[in-house]
């Protein structure tokens, strides 16, 4: 399985929410958002996390459920139960087969020769 990590700016902009939203939502709910950290603190989620958020929006935003009533429905075993969780995939940051493989090889190669006269 590809496990993929979005960072805060690329979910904040897929869920349509500020990025301060889901940080206070990972306070809120520590057991369904946590956030892989990288270099200098940076937020990524994994693929499971994202589906969460993507869930907690609609719980929150769509059913109008509040805080507390999201948490009651964690603390029961109701969250995912409930609704399909809306899964977003993430867009390929660039497409290449073989032969984009291959030429972007020669490009690299008459570079290192440029480089190399």
């Amino acid at each position: 399985m590809n496990e993929y990590f979005m960072p805060i700016s690329e979910l904040a902009k897929k869920l349509d929410i500020p990025a301060h939203t889901l940080r206070y939502w990972e306070k809120e709910f520590p057991s369904l958002l946590t956030p892989t950290t990288g270099a200098g603190g940076r937020r990524y989620y994994r693929t499971d996390v994202v589906d969460s958020a993507a869930l907690l929006k609609k719980y929150l935003y769509a059913d109008g459920y509040t805080i507390d009533g999201v948490k009651k429905l964690i603390a029961t075993g109701q969250f995912a139960a409930k609704h399909e969780p809306q899964i977003i995939k993430p867009e390929p940051i660039i497409k290449i087969d073989n032969a984009g493989v291959q030429s972007a090889i020669e490009l690299l190669k008459q570079a290192r020769d440029l480089l190399n006269q």
